[in-house]
């Protein structure tokens, strides 16, 4: 209202501002991934942090590259493919060549995210979209796992159990610290959760996409005669439902609609884990349930009251 001239200024929304900016979202995400950061250190070695750093670095090196060579505004300070970078790392084993994480990570912010328009425009999560590209062009390097134990390599928990070979599992206290085949970031439960314990104090993400989507795959792997608490513990789990299936662009923004994501993503875990060719089935899940948040937003959303149907 301007009270000099009695007028009723009209604008368009938003009316009501919040504190609440990208940089301090990305910036929470980034000290929520700090607790894994470190037990993929202390887990898989020095390595991990060659790893993190080239696709971190590429990733932001990327993002910078295309926008000035399109002449678009320059967005790295908003840390948006840090986290990209970092996500993408810890989907990957830790002895995964570097040119092949540097492939990925371009894949990442150029293909995935800024080819749609960038942040905020890319239908689907650029870390697990690259992750699933590198799964099937370089299907050796991306499933071969070192065993920390002993430095090894040899079979995931998934593949021991989609091959029958219950007893060649490690032991349960070995599976929630993170001593077993993995990637860089998946394998130890305890940080894992200690960054969505953060996430959710700090209201980032709310509790309901990670807690269905965990319950879901709890339930379902029970009733098909798995072994439950296994496949929670297991491949990227926790990782996706914590940091990658609470994505605020890529999935839904209404509670109802994340209710229906996460039960989504864990049904078709399951479903990939049990029935398909591969162990694992999280990121396949977490990119199809992607491409239905459209769909989801628009049955859950709220109408006003009064509102016409559509």
């Amino acid at each position: 209202m301007d009270e000099e001239h009695g007028l009723l200024t009209v604008s368009v929304s938003p009316h009501i501002h919040g504190n609440t900016t990208t940089n301090r979202i990305m910036i929470d995400v980034i000290v929520a991934l700090v607790p894994a950061f470190i037990a993929s250190v202390l887990i898989f070695g020095a390595r991990a942090v060659l790893v993190v750093f080239v696709c971190t670095a590429t990733c932001v090196a990327c993002e910078w590259a295309y926008e000035k060579a399109m002449r678009k505004e320059i967005t790295v300070k908003d840390f948006s493919a840090v986290i990209t970078g970092v996500l993408l790392a810890f989907n990957l084993p830790v002895g995964i060549p570097i040119w092949q994480a540097m492939f990925g990570s371009a894949v990442a912010i150029i293909m995935v995210k800024q080819l749609f328009g960038g942040l905020g425009k890319n239908f689907a999560n650029p870390a697990v979209t690259a992750r699933i590209v590198m799964f099937l062009a370089f299907s050796v390097s991306m499933t071969t796992w070192v065993l920390p134990l002993d430095g090894t390599t040899g079979a995931t928990p998934l593949a021991l159990l989609s091959g029958g070979d219950s007893e060649a599992l490690p032991k349960l206290t070995n599976m929630l610290l993170g001593l077993r085949g993995g990637t860089l970031g998946e394998t130890c439960a305890p940080a894992l959760l200690l960054g969505g314990i953060y996430l959710m104090v700090r209201r980032v993400i709310s509790w309901h996409t990670p807690a269905v989507f965990i319950a879901s795959v709890f339930a379902f792997t029970a009733i098909l005669g798995q072994d439950p608490v296994y496949h929670v513990l297991s491949g990227g789990l926790l990782l996706g439902a914590i940091f990658m299936a609470t994505d605020y662009v890529t999935t839904p923004y209404t509670n109802a609609g994340r209710l229906v994501f996460g039960a989504g993503a864990g049904l078709l875990t399951v479903l990939f884990r049990v029935y398909g060719s591969f162990p694992e089935g999280v990121s396949f899940a977490i990119l199809l349930m992607n491409i239905l948040t459209p769909y989801i937003n628009k049955l859950t959303e709220k109408k006003p009251r009064g509102a016409l149907k559509q």
